[in-house]
């Protein structure tokens, strides 16, 4: 260490800012936006910090570019689109002057761009304009796409190729740059756009971060910054303020704990932290590769030290998040049969809302797909022109052809994860156009269709996800099949619709579904949908091709009635939970109650956010979200003696400090006074005796940097199947609180010691940089 530590300490004491001044004034929505996009200046810090100032797509998008919009056949509008120059948002022109914040989409929002037709709405309107000249914008959470169509193909290609470039450095940009977030609200703080901030527009400013900061801290921190005197900050006095607002001063109390008086950490001393966080296996070349990675000052680097600014670096970095990061990728084993997985699965996945009335599109299978799903639902029904078609049975939804919905899955079920599909066919057609359902199966999946059992005919036990990588399934009715005590062939349609009072006008529907047609029977090889009568406490011999069907309400009788058979029964064969019929709006029942006694279609409807969502999410987050999540052992044992009713002693502690938050999102953003007074709350998911939820005080009015220091704790009894969530809410004393953010995860892929949660909202997109800071230890005796 020697001289080399003590040169480094002189030099960074004389060090000055590195960043430039404030960039001018930043192009704001409506009245301020010249109509012709005006010239741009690329010199901009978030772009910079980005690495894109130079990049030609990028200026190009600064400029703007008029899009044609495209909604029906008819509906074509061009409008003027724009890259703000936070980097971070997209402003575009409304036919409906609005809010400023209903006329910007943000980069981090977009879940995919597609080049050309790939969308259901440019395959339908679309025709009047070249593949190469259209894009599809997609957006996270329940947002409509947005089509759009280019002056020319080049035009089109500076979009897509922009979108990805920021959506890629955004991804890579390290939480530490709150600058540029904070940033974006600079400018619309800076009233008279002369970039010089007076008191009361710092006090707006404050109040947009969502801080209601008191008026004597406030102006003393102002002055503390106002070197000039003259009652205005600018420049590198703006810069000083924005670093002071954004201390950390419980990080800083960590470091200095571990750095001693030189503040500065070597890399034995940050050995030390890592070993204290209960890092496993962590060694002197770790924590010397995570200061070459996180460390900005190459002098410290040099010398193998971290600054306080590199330690925030690596706590705000994937490795410094709760979520292992070594659970972020494919680490499960995938050679197991198919019952021995949790698979992420859906209901009515055709709808984007409720079932009574929603629209039905391809569109909602692509988002079912984006998120990891594995089991997608095809309610078929008989449909003009000899096509079937899929739709919510006697109700109002639209309809799509069934054809469509295959060639969507085609192009679009292996994005994400490389692991079987499974096709849970809820067949109403007669015949002539099951075979026709056969047809386009064959024909459009081709080779990736399952249609004969991989080894012997008669298998012991399903494949496993790695033997069936990239295949698809069909799951449906099988010929010869059991019949029901009135002599006809059991339809794979809900069980609860043969215990409710069916219509007299689906009576046509119901004589053509007493049959099954040969070619479509032939492609149903590993999913035979059968009726679970009853569950045999004794075991009896596997039938590994069958697939039962059972609402929520019987799951949980079963649950109830006879626990431990149920989890042997899921030991051998796949189960498949769905929601009620009664539940008009779509809603969801909680899925945890499933996965304890192992089912492993737990099919919920991916189109409804909730709390639901968020567990199903948090269940596939890890192994790569790759749809397949291996259960616990206790659960893939043929003999296994678990019950989630009677899981046994407490067998893990679980404590939680809830230290602080940052940057929590405004939820009014039109009211510049409305300042959240956020708590934060940790759920337990688990079997009936480990779940539990526990809160901490509210704070008053701020969402900036709120402190709580509260310790919350948790004993858990089958810790192998716990979800542990997250949610911070804004407390109202009148009404029930407001949701803030959330995330989930299970309690296997928490990481210990000093841990920041990322946040995000409730449709699954991120709030950065929004986070928790938090203090996690597991014990387990």
């Amino acid at each position: 260490q020697g001289w080399g530590r003590w040169e480094f300490l002189q030099v960074s004491c004389r060090r000055r800012p590195e960043e430039p001044p404030l960039p001018a004034q930043v192009a704001t929505p409506v009245a301020l936006v010249p109509p012709d996009g005006g010239s741009r200046r690329p010199g901009l810090r978030a772009l910079k910090k980005m690495g894109l100032t130079e990049d030609e797509d990028v200026r190009a998008m600064l400029r703007g570019s008029r899009l044609c919009k495209i909604r029906s056949r008819t509906w074509h509008k061009e409008r003027l689109y724009r890259l703000q120059e936070d980097g971070l948002s997209v402003w575009f022109q409304r036919r409906i002057p609005r809010a400023p914040s209903q006329h910007i989409f943000f980069v981090q929002h977009i879940e995919a761009v597609r080049e050309g037709h790939q969308s259901e709405g440019l395959r339908r309107f679309g025709g009047a304009f070249p593949p190469a000249r259209c894009l599809t914008i997609a957006f996270k959470g329940r947002r409509k796409n947005l089509d759009l169509a280019a002056a020319t193909a080049e035009e089109a290609q500076c979009w897509v190729r922009g979108l990805a470039k920021l959506r890629a450095r955004l991804d890579a940009m390290s939480q530490r740059d709150a600058h540029t977030w904070i940033h974006a609200y600079l400018h619309r703080a800076d009233s008279d756009q002369d970039s010089k901030m007076s008191f009361k527009e710092i006090k707006n400013l404050l109040r947009m971060v969502n801080v209601d900061m008191n008026d004597m801290y406030a102006y003393r921190l102002f002055k503390e910054c106002d070197h000039s005197n003259n009652e205005r900050l600018e420049g590198a006095e703006i810069e000083e303020f924005l670093r002071r607002l954004l201390k950390r001063p419980e990080l800083e109390e960590i470091f200095h704990r571990y750095s001693g008086e030189d503040r500065v950490l070597s890399a034995p001393e940050l050995l030390e932290f890592l070993e204290d966080q209960g890092e496993d296996g962590v060694t002197l070349a770790h924590a010397q590769k995570l200061i070459h990675t996180y460390e900005l000052n190459e002098t410290a680097k040099q010398h193998e030290l971290m600054t306080l600014d590199g330690f925030m670096m690596y706590l705000l970095s994937p490795e410094g998040a709760a979520l292992d990061p070594a659970h972020t990728c494919v680490f499960q084993d995938m050679d197991q049969p198919l019952p021995h997985y949790f698979i992420s699965s859906s209901h009515n996945t055709y709808l984007t809302d409720s079932q009574i009335g929603g629209l039905s599109s391809t569109e909602a299978y692509v988002r079912a797909f984006a998120q990891g799903c594995r089991c997608v639902e095809l309610d078929c029904w008989e449909g003009p022109g000899g096509e079937p078609i899929i739709y919510h049975g006697h109700t109002l939804t639209s309809k799509i052809l069934f054809r469509d919905v295959v060639q969507t899955v085609r192009d679009h079920a292996f994005t994400l994860s490389p692991y079987p599909v499974i096709l849970s066919l809820e067949n109403h057609c007669g015949l002539e156009q099951q075979a026709v359902m056969a047809r386009h199966l064959r024909t459009i999946l081709g080779d990736a269709l399952v249609t004969e059992a991989l080894g012997a005919q008669t298998p012991e036990e399903l494949p496993s996800p790695e033997q069936l990588k990239g295949r698809v399934l069909v799951k449906g009715k099988k010929l010869p099949a059991a019949r029901s005590e009135d002599g006809r062939i059991l339809s794979d349609q809900e069980e609860e619709e043969e215990e409710e009072e069916e219509e007299a006008e689906a009576a046509e529907q119901r004589r053509r579904a007493k049959q099954i047609s040969p070619e479509l029977s032939a492609l149903v090889v590993y999913c035979c949908a059968t009726r679970l009568r009853t569950l045999h406490p004794n075991p009896v011999p596997p039938q590994p091709c069958q697939v039962s069907s059972l609402n929520e309400r019987k799951a949980k009788k079963l649950i109830r009635e006879a626990g431990n058979s149920f989890v042997r029964h899921n030991a051998r064969q796949l189960t498949r939970v769905y929601p009620l019929g009664l539940r008009m709006n779509s809603a969801n029942y909680s899925p945890q109650e499933m996965w304890n006694s192992g089912c492993q279609l737990v099919a919920l409807n991916f189109q409804t956010p909730g709390y639901e969502m968020d567990l199903n999410a948090g269940r596939f987050l890890v192994n790569g979200q790759c749809g397949y999540i291996l259960k616990p052992a206790c659960l893939r044992q043929p003999d296994t003696t678990f019950d989630p009713e009677c899981p046994g002693p407490p067998r893990t502690t679980l404590t939680i400090q809830v230290l602080t938050a940052q940057q929590l999102p405004k939820l009014n953003t039109e009211k510049p006074n409305s300042i959240v007074d956020p708590l934060v709350r940790v759920e337990i998911h688990g079997v009936p005796a480990d779940c539990a939820r526990k809160e901490t005080n509210y704070v008053l009015n701020n969402g900036f940097n709120p402190r709580w220091g509260q310790t919350l704790q948790f004993q858990l009894r089958a810790p192998e199947l716990v979800l542990v969530r997250f949610v911070v809410e804004d407390y109202d004393t009148t009404s029930p609180n407001d949701f803030v953010g959330q995330f989930t995860l299970p309690l296997n892929s928490l990481k210990q010691g000093y841990r920041h949660i990322h946040l995000l909202s409730k449709d699954g997109a991120s709030l950065s940089p929004a986070t928790l800071f938090v203090h996690i230890r597991v014990q387990r005796f």
